[in-house]
C-alpha cells in the first residue's frame, strides 16, 4: 500500500496569498479542509473494531506505535453504503495535538483559495451542519465545501473519539 506524505511549511498561511485546502470526495460532492491540519494520507486498511462504538466510527488503526480512532465519513453523514476500493484513503489528521483518521471516497489535490474566492456558506442540505462550514470555495467552474475539521471533530456529536481514545 503506497503512502502520500504531506509536508507543510510551518509560518502563518493567512498572509494574503490564500489559503491551501485539500480537496477530497464524499459521494457527488467535494470537500476541502485546511492543509495544516493534514499530517499524511494512506490508503485504506483494514481497521480493529471496538465493541460499542458508533457505526460511523469504524475502528483504530496502529500508525506506527500510536492507536488512532478511524471515522467513516460517509457513514456518519448517511451519504450510502460505503465502498471500500483502491480510491478510498484515510486522511490522517492532526487536530489540537489528537491524531484520528477520517475515510473519505477519494482525495483530488490540493488547491490554494485567495479570501475573495471563499463565499460564506448558505443553509443548504449538506451533509454538514453548517456549524462546521467555512464556506464554499470557487475555482472556475469547481466548488469545494470547505469544512472547520477542528470544530467538526471536537463538536459534541463526534465527542465519542475523545472517549474511544482515551
Amino acid at each position: 500500500m503506497s503512502m502520500t506524505s504531506i509536508t507543510t511549511k510551518s509560518g502563518d498561511a493567512h498572509d494574503g496569498a490564500g489559503s491551501e485546502f485539500l480537496a477530497f470526495t464524499l459521494g457527488s460532492e467535494e470537500y476541502g479542509i485546511d492543509i495544516l491540519k493534514v499530517q499524511e494520507i494512506r490508503g485504506y486498511e483494514a481497521v480493529t473494531r471496538i465493541a460499542n462504538a458508533p457505526e460511523f466510527i469504524k475502528g483504530v488503526i496502529n500508525l506506527r506505535g500510536i492507536i488512532i480512532p478511524v471515522v467513516d465519513m460517509r457513514i456518519k453523514f448517511n451519504l450510502g453504503t460505503p465502498v471500500y476500493d483502491q480510491f478510498t484513503v484515510v486522511i490522517i489528521l492532526n487536530i489540537g495535538g489528537r491524531i484520528m483518521g477520517m475515510v473519505v471516497d477519494s482525495v483530488s489535490d490540493v488547491t490554494t483559495l485567495t479570501p475573495d474566492q471563499v463565499k460564506p456558506a448558505p443553509e443548504m442540505g449538506t451533509a454538514f451542519n453548517s456549524d462546521y462550514l467555512i464556506g464554499l470555495g470557487t475555482i472556475d467552474e469547481r466548488m469545494l465545501i470547505l469544512v472547520d475539521i477542528d470544530k467538526l471533530m471536537s463538536s459534541g456529536e463526534m465527542g465519542l473519539i475523545e472517549k474511544i481514545a482515551a
